[in-house]
């Protein structure tokens, strides 16, 4: 019994009294020992501290309340149960025992996919969510610690644009690779062999095959599941993940000598998308495919022959939203044309349903669209692009507002709808009065006016579940909230709550002085971002 199971169990404490420091202290704690056992290759010893992590007040509560504040908490499996209540959540954390375990079918839901297609979405009951987010805390550290250092997706701390700056960096040189094979998985969730996972992922194996075999229900009828990992399920991206990795050190060792003699070697893989640089399209087709193909066979993967190509650096290809060419011989990333026409249909959806809202509506639900995107694209070369669909956009509303008013003139229009800011000329903004008698103006934004910065990569063998990496992602994210619009400000809130002096020399902090915000409680130990958690110092002091 850990000590937050012992406090509770012995002070009675409801779900509303949980102390979720304490519960994520707990957690971190074991996933950190996790980490130094898969290190060490003890892996008896990994097997016992996920055993005591399963079994723990601290995990089953983190799960449960994982489940019920997410995006999805509403959504009801085959049960039409969800856990609302502290009542609810209390009998859930109580109810969560390996023992006589048996979890309900999948309800089945058909997404549409960019190319006319359906993909499968299985949406588990909520108490199979939380056993799933409950063994997940477990499995994580251990992927974490045995994952490519090249895998990007469905990890945490990385994102599509450390894929993406990966890629600049094999292929900008002029003695980087010239070609590149475009790797697509056919159905990677839904085929994965059930056998190789149970023998291969470390986890309770008798809970993943419950998971596993599971089944689904559609249209009322029920279904047996032979292979695959249902996509919806909290712990499926990471079973996928684990199911590829070892993808690049299968080449590593099967090419040693591949950078020696020039064929440039690299892999870059998101989820189940990966690109594989060489300096020759035979070698690509004739000795680095099939061993690809081999390696995803004894997993019961293929290739998808109509999505997987080898291409020229210089014809130029499309990977996670970007177009990655080089032009004469100077490397580019752009928002590919696929991506930008997807963005654009998305804007003029929302137009045309909103025909007769205010403009001041319109506005709000539209910024959201254009600043997610630009974000997404802004650390490529993204200029150009971003004013081209200004551009489009701008037209858009433009008919939008003219065909609310067929009688008036243009000029009407344009004074109505459109104003003139500065130097600039049609700013579509709006002027909103508040309830207090005082007015606020609601303006589009400009993705133009997104400036663009390059991203920094994560760092290869960096692992947030590992306490020797704890000063690198504090630093990261350091960087990351002063670039951001909300940080500067809380920044400042801190610094005057420290008189503007350095919490350990208490000496100035200027702008002169280099300095650093570091958290109390630190995010691992459960710590939050609010500024009451937060202290300034000088960077070469020590705290």
């Amino acid at each position: 019994m850990d000590a937050a199971t012992w406090a509770c169990a012995s002070s009675g404490v409801t779900w509303d009294g949980i102390s979720w420091a304490d519960v994520q202290r707990q957690v971190r704690r074991l996933q950190a020992r996790i980490v130094k056992a898969t290190q060490a290759g003890c892996h008896n010893k990994v097997k016992a501290l996920q055993w005591l992590l399963t079994h723990s007040f601290s995990g089953k509560a983190l799960a449960v309340k994982r489940v019920t504040e997410n995006k999805g908490k509403n959504t009801t499996g085959v049960d039409k149960i969800t856990w609302t209540t502290p009542e609810a959540k209390n009998n859930a954390i109580a109810s969560m025992k390996r023992r006589g375990y048996s979890p309900l079918p999948l309800k089945r839901v058909l997404i549409p996919k960019k190319n006319g297609k359906t993909r499968p979405l299985g949406i588990p009951v909520m108490k199979c969510r939380a056993m799933q987010a409950l063994h997940l805390l477990a499995l994580e550290p251990v992927a974490e610690t045995t994952s490519d250092p090249n895998s990007y997706g469905f990890r945490p701390e990385r994102q599509t644009a450390d894929a993406g700056e990966q890629c600049f960096n094999s292929l900008a040189r002029k003695t980087s690779a010239g070609w590149v094979l475009e790797a697509d998985i056919k159905g990677c969730f839904d085929n994965i062999s059930h056998c190789w996972m149970i023998a291969n992922i470390p986890t309770d194996k008798a809970v993943l095959k419950k998971w596993l075999k599971a089944g689904f229900v559609y249209q009322n009828e029920r279904f047996p599941t032979e292979a695959g990992t249902p996509q919806g399920g909290i712990i499926s991206p990471v079973l996928a993940n684990m199911t590829l990795d070892g993808l690049e050190a299968m080449l590593a060792e099967k090419f040693p000598k591949a950078t020696q003699r020039g064929l440039k070697m690299h892999m870059v893989r998101y989820a189940d998308d990966f690109i594989i640089t060489g300096n020759s399209k035979e070698w690509l087709e004739q000795e680095v495919k099939p061993a690809v193909v081999e390696f995803l066979a004894e997993r019961g993967l293929v290739l998808s022959p109509e999505k997987t190509k080898i291409t020229h650096i210089g014809d130029g290809f499309d990977f996670l939203g970007w177009n990655i060419r080089k032009y004469n011989g100077k490397l580019l990333m752009k928002p590919s044309k696929a991506n930008v026409k997807a963005h654009l249909d998305k804007i003029r959806e929302v137009i045309k349903a909103n025909k007769t809202a205010k403009q001041a509506n319109l506005i709000r639900l539209l910024n959201p669209v254009l600043r997610g995107w630009a974000n997404y694209h802004c650390h490529i070369v993204s200029k150009e692009t971003f004013a081209r669909v200004d551009h489009e956009i701008c037209s858009m509303l433009w008919r939008w507002a003219a065909r609310r008013h067929p009688d008036k003139g243009a000029g009407w229009v344009k004074g109505k709808y459109f104003q003139t800011r500065g130097s600039r000329n049609w700013v579509f903004a709006a002027t909103e009065n508040k309830e207090d008698g005082t007015q606020k103006d609601i303006v589009l934004l400009k993705e133009s006016d997104t400036p663009i910065k390059r991203h920094v990569k994560i760092k290869a063998n960096a692992n947030p579940h590992d306490s020797k990496w704890q000063p690198y992602f504090e630093s990261r994210w350091f960087k990351k909230m002063l670039a951001s619009a909300k940080g500067p400000g809380k920044f400042y809130r801190v610094w005057r709550g420290q008189d503007g002096l350095c919490s350990a020399c208490q000496h100035p902090i200027t702008k002169q002085t280099p300095w650093r915000v570091c958290h109390v409680v630190k995010k691992n130990d459960g710590g939050s971002d609010a500024a009451s958690n937060l202290y300034m110092h000088h960077l070469n002091c020590h705290v």
